[in-house]
């Protein structure tokens, strides 16, 4: 009896406190939409409306306002992870599940779903306890949800050893000016603070007070897309990127894991038609903040894409507007290009909201880092013949080179957001693409750099192919696959090549082809004509490169970019020594899986790149140090400054030594020293690691520089060579012959150095060798100082 009484006395009290609630919200403010919820002003809390349980919907949340900082990497308009998710009742809750999308089982056999549904685990993303029933409507307290770290804000700053943070509810708040409600989506926005101790510089550098660190995060739920998106079949020379699943009703003789394209929904209202405007087109919004003239060029560059897409047929398929002043950019029925502030240049990417089910693209959205176009700038300052020589207002050709660049950033961008791939292949095929990362192509005419093709100006022909992959509407009793399959055969004949990121990396790179910021057919040769470039450039340097009034420690600076102006198309010659020609083969296509490259090849290659440890091109001119004075009070050295170790002074040593330093961590990478001793073991013939090493040291410590400066730059760079070869005798990640060569290299070395001369230097190189080989596992490899920050060199891409 008592046990009836207290289940009475419950009820009771919860009907009464649901009466309260429900007498209570008529005073809230109420927004309908999507789902509708009530906003609380006197407790600063919202109540959401489940009016739809077991329905699947989409759950967004991203960054409205940021940190600054491209190190920490919390930038404004920063995407999270969509997740697929819905509402579930159990008990007296209301549970958001996410299910495993990963795992599926696509059939009409419900038994058989629901096996892999229990096989995989799911995750319960909050629990809500239910403040109000009405019937099959039940109201729920959304505020903790919303309040909570989802963007993980405090993980990042730990990672980034900044400090270790935890939210401040006290000092975090709705904000009700993007809290909004739609028929198709819900858009709430929180003020965030994190409280911690700073430990790291990068977060004092952008924070009133680095103690109290504030964000704005913003939160998102969205009715899925109807199910009349059609997936398309992924194909890896495609240049499309890639949505995957398991399929595990799949027959056995099937591949179980499914792939396909990511896209934008486009079709044609016309399918039969040779050309016909979109059903709807594909709209991007350029963030209103942006100032002129980077708004126009942000503009111009997102529109070429229409070129592809007119290729395919359609007609004003994809436009590029200004967002309107009362939208949100967070806001997921936009596609948006957002203009985002950072305290140092950085990296600019494209991301989307896709549906998990079918990798359809809901929301593409831009970030480009405000700073990029001033360092384009400064490359364009430091090669221009003394610019300021007789105005400090001729800037028009720095400027619009820096706006060219801007263009194909907005293009490149837009890419990734439309679905598409990097290609670091493009810049053989006469810079074929946007989505390769494109380094300013320069001239001479007359003693002058000229900079009137330093960027392309338009859609590139394998973006054409990308495009007609991704998003042709065939006309209807078309074989898809057949029409898909000639595309890229027809791509193929004509030459184009497609190598993305994990075979372009420089490190270790083994394509020939494949490669970041260079440019022409030929990298070896397009070294050797680079070098010429930063040669006049060099020449022509003055104090005329920098505007009256500004100190000397400006032009320091702006001398960077060009000193080392090679270094990308190094990186690119680089990968030819060992290197290999491929490409992301079928069977039935008719190409070659993989080639090496012809012994002449390399060789040119070895040759172009030794010219980048030879004293007569790092030594910095007598001329141009006399311009270098210690740096003036309120210009400090940064990130992007020459470091040294000579203190205040300018360290003229350090500058080649930095420099000498990447070209030798790329030549003597492990692994580019174990696939010359395989590729010389196919074929004898072929170049050999022991020649490599064998030219190096010819070029370097064997050479006779005229002067006493240009010994002493050239002996900072032999010290570097003896410790790479090294490195190669040491190292227990490459083959144990590359040991065996290396450490033949430096009995050889040895002898030379005793029959050479006495001289200080050689002396203390067959001191080190001999410490070396007595006490191996004590060798430890000098710092050299650091080389100053080079990408993004006005760069594209996070990813």
């Amino acid at each position: 009896m008592k046990n009836i009484y207290l289940l009475f006395a419950c009820l009771f009290i919860f009907s009464t406190a649901s009466a309260q609630f429900s007498e209570q919200r008529k005073s809230f403010q109420k927004y309908e939409g999507y789902f509708d919820f009530y906003y609380d002003d006197t407790k600063d809390k919202i109540y959401l409306v489940v009016d739809k349980l077991d329905t699947d919907f989409l759950y967004v949340y991203g960054l409205s306002s940021g940190i600054g900082s491209n190190d920490i990497g919390l930038d404004r308009g920063q995407l999270g992870n969509e997740q697929l998710v819905r509402f579930k009742k159990a008990g007296n809750k209301i549970l958001m599940m996410q299910p495993n999308m990963k795992f599926r089982a696509l059939t009409d056999n419900s038994l058989e779903r629901k096996s892999v549904e229990q096989a995989f685990a799911s995750s319960v993303l909050f629990g809500f306890p239910i403040v109000e029933t009405i019937g099959a409507t039940y109201i729920i307290d959304f505020t903790d949800f919303l309040m909570q770290d989802a963007h993980g804000v405090s993980d990042r700053l730990k990672r980034s050893k900044q400090g270790s943070y935890s939210l401040d509810s006290s000092k975090s708040a709705m904000n009700l000016e993007r809290t909004k409600a739609f028929p198709k989506n819900c858009e709430f926005d929180v003020m965030l603070t994190f409280k911690g101790n700073p430990e790291g510089g990068y977060i004092r550098s952008v924070s009133p007070n680095p103690k109290l660190v504030t964000v704005a995060q913003h939160h998102s739920l969205i009715e899925l897309p109807d199910d009349g998106f059609k997936k398309r079949a992924y194909d890896p020379r495609s240049g499309a990127n890639m949505f995957s699943y398991y399929d595990y009703a799949t027959p056995v003789e099937d591949p179980i894991v499914k792939r396909f394209v990511t896209r934008h929904r486009l079709e044609k209202k016309d399918p039969s038609a040779a050309v016909s405007e979109a059903v709807e087109p594909i709209i991007y919004y350029l963030d209103n903040g942006t100032p002129e003239p980077v708004r126009s060029a942000l503009l111009q560059g997102g529109q070429w894409w229409n070129q592809a897409f007119e290729a395919i047929g359609f007609k004003d398929a994809f436009q590029v507007k200004i967002l309107p002043d009362d939208a949100d950019p967070m806001d997921v029925r936009y596609n948006v290009i957002q203009w985002v502030h950072r305290s140092t240049r950085g990296w600019s990417y494209g991301n989307s909201v896709q549906d998990p089910r079918t990798g359809e693209i809901i929301k593409g959205h831009v970030s480009l880092g405000s700073l990029r176009i001033r360092q384009d700038f400064m490359i364009a300052q430091a090669l221009a013949n003394k610019p300021f020589e007789t105005s400090d207002e001729n800037n028009a050709q720095m400027l619009e080179l820096a706006l060219a660049r801007i263009r194909q950033l907005s293009a490149h961008e837009i890419g990734h957001t439309l679905g598409f791939a990097h290609n670091f292949a493009a810049s053989t095929n006469n810079r074929a693409s946007v989505m390769d990362y494109p380094h300013p192509y320069f001239r001479l005419q007359n003693g002058n750099i000229d900079f009137s093709e330093a960027y392309d100006t338009g859609i590139g022909e394998w973006d054409k192919v990308s495009v007609a992959y991704a998003y042709s509407d065939f006309p209807e009793g078309t074989d898809e696959g057949e029409a898909l399959d000639e595309i890229l055969k027809e791509a193929a004949e004509q030459g184009l090549r497609y190598i993305s990121d994990q075979d372009a990396r420089p490190t270790g790179g083994a394509h020939a082809f494949g490669h970041l910021w260079d440019n022409g057919p030929d990298a070896a040769e397009e070294l050797e004509r680079v070098l010429g470039i930063r040669n006049t450039a060099i020449e022509n340097f003055s104090i005329a490169n920098i505007r009256t009034g500004e100190p000397y420690s400006v032009l320091e600076d702006v001398f960077v970019p060009l000193y080392f102006f090679h270094r990308y198309q190094t990186e690119a010659a680089t990968k030819m020594i060992g290197g290999m020609d491929y490409s992301y083969a079928v069977r039935s296509d008719g190409s070659i899986p993989w080639k090496t490259l012809p012994r002449e090849e390399q060789e040119k290659a070895l040759e172009a790149v030794l010219k980048t440890l030879q004293a007569a091109n790092l030594a910095i001119p007598q001329r141009i140090l006399g311009l270098f004075p210690p740096r003036a009070k309120g210009y400090p050295a940064g990130r992007e400054s020459f470091k040294g170790r000579a203190g205040l002074s300018f360290d003229a040593l350090a500058s080649a030594e930095t420099a000498a330093d990447m070209t030798l961590g790329l030549l003597l990478h492990p692994e580019r020293a174990s696939r010359l001793i395989q590729q010389q073991g196919l074929n004898p013939g072929q170049l050999s690691l022991k020649e490599v090493l064998g030219r190096l040291l010819e070029q370097t410590v064997d050479s006779s520089p005229k002067s006493d400066f240009l010994r002493q730059v050239q002996e900072v760079v032999n010290f570097r060579v003896l410790f790479h070869i090294m490195v190669l005798a040491h190292s227990d990640v490459v083959h144990p012959q590359v040991n065996a060569v290396a450490a033949a290299a430096l009995r050889s070395l040895k002898a030379d150095l005793l029959k050479s001369g006495s001289s200080e230097t050689a002396r203390e190189m067959v001191r080190r060798i001999d410490n070396f080989f007595e006490h191996p596992e004590l060798f430890k490899v000098p710092q050299v100082p650091e080389i100053p920050d080079g990408s993004p060199i006005g760069m594209a891409c996070f990813q």
